[in-house]
């Protein structure tokens, strides 16, 4: 018969008449069984303890998410103002974006949120986000910019210590479309190159690092002088004369004689703005106002301008060319050699280096420099792009300077400031800065020096057209638009010496010729002889034809209506000294 004690016994613990040992081993293990049970317990304990402190900690203390905020103020990319072409088009702009952060101090598992946050983003080093989450800092940087299917995937993450900030990121909506123009700006919305870079240094910058929170809306429009349409012309059609004359690079450019605006211009090879991984490889600079090239026959503008500006010559004066031009072991040639005597018009036409040698002898070595150095000629051009090149000048600038430097060689200046000067012996004699933002004449006007005479300037724009009608800028008269033009081919120099199988060439033309608006500038690095130039490489048949290709093309775009019928008296001033069509000098009449 059982009793009541033996009914409450443990049937799990060993029987009440046990031997001593078995109860003994009963016991030691049941009290470790309680102790693993109070050390996991303790364990978890802590963990929460230690989450919990953490918390009351930064909600007791403030001031540690002011200097997370303070930190992403001072990091996130600051606002910036749209670029617009001259008509409105947005060259640039912000856009917002939301990026990734991180307050280290917050993270509990950083081994988890790396092994997570590189999953969704395979580009991130691990090493580097490793270095970055176990720094001191309140904030670090996980990733900019990212997509919205990114930021719903590290949302559902829910790591502590990461969170999401929305910024400005610049874009370009034409990619490379005048690329050397606008610049770009970094990651951070800081100006790096060209009219972004000038952006900063009006002030913006200032602004942000004195703490204003500006947006896009906040900040006016920077107004280009650009074309949106003309440049993306200007750009097309010199990729296109590149590749079909197997040419190494090219630029090209639309400058407005009367207000000095810059229309268009290309450099090419150029860079996309959105992704400028490539903006620093020396073979994509702006070749327009960082490079410095000896401009060939197309200085022999400048020449003739400075003789006949100084009383030295007239277009009826005859000039020596019947033999080659001797100075002790140097020979100046003519390519195009007539061995007689050539009036101005045809040594302009004939492009003689002989003529334009013995024309700026006339005027002297001092009176050469002096008015090279007044036409822009010797110094740097200043412009609103950061970027730019010192001109190589002689340093003992004699006479042999001035014959070789009279028809474009030993002169290396920016085609930019070629332009400039070439634009103000067409304009009526004006010495116009060029701009790259939107003026009007009476503005550029107010502080432009007088260089030339308005007759000298005239006798320019009929012998370029004249140049245009019978001479070597024939493949750039455009009909309609009353064209005139000069063709430049100068050797490269190789390892100090002019290597007679490399050539840079370049077109100038001014439309129309009559009362010039644009000045139009192409030149190629090294284009070959095609069959169809019948093996020439030389300015006419490659810059050339492609300054027609962008006059046919951004004429129409520019406003510029084709005149069919020429005017009846393209040069009055001429005509007021008694040339006439009929009786002005041309090529042959001597």
């Amino acid at each position: 018969m059982e009793t009541d004690i033996e009914k409450d016994e443990d049937v799990n613990g060993p029987p009440r008449n046990a031997a001593p040992w078995l109860l003994r081993l009963f016991t030691l293990k049941r009290d470790k069984g309680t102790r693993r049970i109070k050390l996991i317990t303790l364990g978890f304990a802590l963990i929460y303890c230690v989450i919990a402190g953490k918390l009351i900690y930064l909600g007791l203390h403030p001031e540690l998410r002011q200097e997370v905020h303070q930190n992403a103020s001072d990091t996130v990319a600051a606002a910036r103002p749209d670029i617009l072409d001259r008509n409105g088009a947005i060259l640039a702009t912000d856009i917002k974006v939301t990026s990734i952060f991180a307050e280290p101090r917050r993270i509990i598992d950083r081994d988890d949120a790396i092994d997570h946050l590189t999953a969704i983003f395979p580009d991130l080093d691990r090493r580097e986000l490793r270095d970055r989450l176990n720094s001191r800092k309140g904030f670090v940087w996980v990733k900019r910019a990212v997509t919205p299917e990114q930021r719903q995937e590290v949302y559902h993450l829910g790591l502590p210590g990461i969170g999401f900030m929305q910024e400005n990121k610049r874009v370009y909506p034409n990619g490379p479309v005048a690329a050397h123009v606008l610049g770009y700006a970094n990651i951070d919305g800081i100006g790096i190159s060209g009219l972004e870079k000038y952006i900063d240094g009006e002030g913006l910058a200032d602004l942000h690092d004195a703490g204003f929170n500006l947006t896009n809306e906040d900040l006016r429009p920077l107004v280009t002088s650009l074309d949106l349409d003309a440049t993306y012309a200007v750009r097309d059609e010199l990729a296109k004369g590149i590749d079909k004359f197997k040419a190494k690079a090219g630029a090209a450019a639309i400058l407005d004689v009367n207000t000095g605006e810059v229309i268009a211009m290309a450099s090419l090879p150029d860079f996309d703005p959105n992704n400028p991984v490539d903006a620093l490889d020396p073979d994509r600079i702006n070749r327009m106002s960082v490079g410095v090239y000896e401009m060939g026959s197309t200085f022999k503008a400048l020449s003739v301008a400075m003789a006949l500006d100084c009383g030295k010559v007239t277009l009826n004066s005859q000039i020596d060319a019947r033999e080659s031009l001797r100075y002790g072991n140097f020979t100046i040639h003519d390519f195009h050699a007539q061995h007689r005597f050539l009036t101005v018009p045809e040594v302009f036409t004939y492009s003689s280096n002989i003529g334009a040698a013995r024309m700026a002898l006339m005027v002297g070595v001092d009176g050469h420099k002096a008015f090279l150095a007044k036409m822009g000629q010797l110094t740097r051009l200043r412009t609103e792009l950061p970027e730019s090149a010192e001109p190589l000048v002689p340093k003992h600038w004699g006479e042999l300077n001035t014959m070789t430097i009279a028809f474009g060689q030993g002169l290396n200046v920016a085609p930019l400031q070629a332009l400039m000067a070439v634009g103000a012996l067409v304009n009526g004699g004006i010495m116009i800065k060029p701009t790259f933002l939107k003026r009007d004449e009476e503005d550029a006007k107010k502080d432009a020096p007088r260089v030339i005479k308005p007759q000298t300037s005239e006798s320019l724009r009929y012998l370029m057209r004249l140049n245009a009608e019978i001479g070597s800028a024939r493949k750039a008269d455009v009909d309609g638009y009353f064209v005139g033009g000069k063709t430049g081919t100068a050797d490269i120099i190789v390892h100090g010496r002019y290597a007679k199988d490399k050539v840079r060439t370049t077109f100038m033309a001014i439309v129309p010729a009559d009362k010039p608006k644009y000045l139009f500038f192409t030149m190629l690095d090294e284009p070959q002889g095609l069959p169809e130039t019948g093996g020439y490489r030389t300015a006419a048949w490659n810059a050339g034809v492609i300054t027609g290709k962008i006059i046919a093309r951004a004429g129409p775009l520019l406003g510029l209506a084709p005149r069919f019928t020429p005017p009846a008296e393209p040069f009055p001033l001429l005509a007021q000294l008694g040339y006439t069509p009929a009786n002005l000098p041309a090529p042959g009449s001597h």
